[in-house]
C-alpha cells in the first residue's frame, strides 16, 4: 500500500486527509491502515460518512457505528445525509451523492483530499462491467488511483479478501451491508455470479488479468491525454459553454486521434463523459466527415451540430431571446444577455470639430451617411424574414440567404446584430450598410459602426490550426 501511495503521489506532508468510511470492511481497513501509515506523511485524518437513507434503521446504525469508530480513534467526524429513495438508478445516485459530499468537504477546506476504499477486487469488477457495456480504452482504465478533484484510492493493489483478513487479525469489527448480496444490482451479479464463473471455467487469474488490463489502459490514457490536450489547444475553440471545431479537422486525423478529440470536445461541453458511448462519437465523426454541410447528433447531455464547415458541441440550452435596444449616436449599445456591443462613432466633415484620429476614409466598410438616416436607431437581433440590399449588391435579399452564401453556422444567427431605423435595416454584421444609406466621398456626416472586440482573428486562428493538424501524428510530434 505504501508503494501505491508513493507511486501515484496520493498524499503530501502534513496534509489534511479525509477517510470515507461506510462501515464496511474495505473502508474500515483503509482507516486503520492510514492511521498506521499516516505518520510517514504526518497526515491529519478525519472520518467522512454519508447516510444514504436507503435501508432505514440499518443505515442509521451504520452512521452511528462509524461515528463511534471515529470517536474511539479520536478523529474528527463529518456526517451528511441524502434522500435517494426516488432516484431512478440508485447505484449511480448514491455514488454521485457520496462524491458530491466529498467535494463539498474539500471545497470547504475541511480536508485537502479524500481517501476511499476501492480495492483491487472493485477494479476487476469495474473493468469487466465496462467491457460488457462496450467501453473503449478510457473505460477499461477502470477506477483512477487519483482524480483531479482530490479523490485518492490507496487500496487499489489490495484484494477484498485481504482487507477482511487484516481486520480479523487485529480484532476490528465492521458492518455488513445486506444490499451487497442483492441480485438487483448489476455489480453484485458480476461479483457473486459472473466473476466466479469465469474463474472456474475460463481463467483462475481473471481478477489479476482484469486489473492488468486497467493498468495498461491507464498508461495509454495518460499518454493520449497529453497529446489530445495539445491538439485541442491548437484546433478547438470554446465559446459560451460550447466547443467549436472545423468539421474537416476530424477527417484529417488518424481515427484514434479523431475519436479522442471528439470525446475531449464532448467532455468539455458536457462536463463529463457519463453515458457517452463509442456510437455517439462515431456518429459525430461520420457527420463531420460528410459532404453535406448540416446535421445533428443528440447524445446524453450534449448536442453535436454540423453547419457548413463547422461542428459544435454544446450542452442543452434555452433558445436565445430576441432583443432590441436604442442605439445612441455617438455612443455604445449592448445586447441584453449576449456579449455583443456596438460602437457608433460620429465623424463630421473635415474642418469641423471632431475626435482626434476620427478621419473618415472612403475605404471604410461599415460607414453610414448620417443625413440619410431618419429617426432613431435601434440595435437588435436578426429576425426571420429580415431583408435589405447591402452596399454594392444589385438586389435586395433576405439576410437568411446572405447567411447561406457566407456559410454562417446556424448557431450564430439568432444573435446576429442588426442596426435598424424604423422598418428599414441600416447595417448588419459582416454584410455592412444598406445601399440606400451607405456613406460616400460626398458624405459630410458619417456614422462609423464597429462591433467591440470583433476583428476576425479568432476564426483565422482556428482555420490555421486546422491546416496544421492535417500533418499531426503522435509519433511525429517535434515538441515531445
Amino acid at each position: 500500500m505504501v508503494q501505491t501511495i508513493e507511486r501515484y503521489g496520493m498524499f503530501r506532508l502534513h496534509q489534511r486527509a479525509g477517510v470515507a468510511v461506510s462501515g464496511g470492511a474495505d473502508s474500515v481497513c483503509l482507516l486503520e491502515v492510514l492511521r498506521e501509515l499516516g505518520r510517514r506523511w504526518d497526515l491529519r485524518l478525519s472520518v467522512l460518512h454519508l447516510d444514504h437513507g436507503l435501508r432505514g434503521e440499518e443505515s442509521r446504525q451504520d452512521a452511528e457505528f462509524v461515528r463511534e469508530l471515529a470517536s474511539s480513534r479520536d478523529l474528527p467526524f463529518y456526517l451528511a445525509r441524502a434522500e435517494l429513495a426516488a432516484a431512478g438508478n440508485l447505484e449511480e445516485a448514491a455514488r454521485e451523492a457520496r462524491f458530491e459530499f466529498f467535494r463539498e468537504r474539500i471545497a470547504a477546506g475541511a480536508v485537502e483530499a479524500v481517501a476511499v476504499g476501492h480495492t483491487r477486487s472493485d477494479q476487476a469488477e469495474t473493468v469487466l462491467f465496462r467491457f460488457l457495456r462496450g467501453a473503449g480504452t478510457a473505460g477499461l482504465a477502470g477506477i483512477r488511483p487519483v482524480t483531479e478533484d482530490g479523490i485518492v484510492r490507496p487500496l487499489l493493489d489490495v484484494t477484498r479478501a485481504e482487507t477482511e483478513a487484516f481486520l480479523r487479525a487485529r480484532g476490528v469489527a465492521w458492518r455488513e451491508d445486506a444490499s451487497n448480496r442483492s441480485a438487483r444490482f448489476a455489480r453484485n451479479r458480476i461479483r457473486h455470479g459472473l466473476l466466479p464463473q469465469l474463474a472456474r471455467e475460463w481463467n483462475p487469474a481473471i481478477e489479476e488479468t482484469l486489473v492488468k488490463t486497467a493498468d495498461w489502459a491507464l498508461a495509454e490514457e495518460a499518454y493520449w491525454k497529453e497529446e489530445i490536450a495539445s491538439l485541442a489547444q491548437a484546433c478547438l475553440r470554446e465559446e459560451g459553454g460550447a466547443v467549436l471545431a472545423p468539421a474537416g479537422l476530424f477527417a484529417s486525423l488518424p481515427l484514434a486521434a479523431a475519436r479522442r478529440l471528439a470525446r475531449y470536445a464532448i467532455e468539455r461541453a458536457k462536463g463529463n463523459l457519463r453515458a457517452i458511448g463509442l456510437d455517439h462519437v462515431d456518429r459525430a465523426l461520420e457527420m463531420a466527415g460528410a459532404a453535406q454541410g448540416h446535421g445533428r447528433v443528440q447524445a446524453p447531455g450534449v448536442g453535436i451540430t454540423r453547419s457548413f464547415d463547422w461542428i459544435r458541441f454544446a450542452p442543452p440550452q434555452a433558445p436565445p431571446l430576441a432583443w432590441a435596444v436604442p442605439a445612441p449616436v455617438p455612443g455604445c449599445a449592448s445586447a441584453p444577455g449576449a456579449p455583443i456591443e456596438l460602437q457608433i462613432e460620429l465623424i463630421e466633415k473635415p474642418g469641423t470639430e471632431q475626435a482626434p484620429g476620427s478621419v473618415y476614409n472612403n475605404s471604410d466598410k461599415d460607414c453610414v451617411d448620417g443625413h440619410l438616416v431618419s429617426g432613431g436607431l435601434v440595435f437588435r437581433s436578426w429576425r426571420p424574414g429580415d431583408r435589405y440590399r447591402p452596399h454594392g449588391h444589385s438586389n435586395e435579399a433576405k439576410i437568411k440567404t446572405l447567411f447561406h452564401q457566407a456559410r454562417i453556422p446556424v448557431w450564430e444567427r439568432a444573435q446576429w446584430p442588426v442596426l435598424a431605423s424604423g422598418d428599414s435595416i441600416v447595417w448588419t454584421r459582416q454584410f455592412g450598410p444598406a445601399q440606400s444609406v451607405a456613406a460616400g466621398p460626398a458624405s459630410t456626416r458619417v456614422l462609423r459602426i464597429r462591433e467591440a472586440g470583433r476583428d476576425g482573428k479568432v476564426e483565422s486562428q482556428v482555420c490555421a490550426a486546422a491546416s496544421i493538424s492535417q500533418e499531426w501524428s503522435p509519433a511525429g510530434r517535434e515538441d515531445k
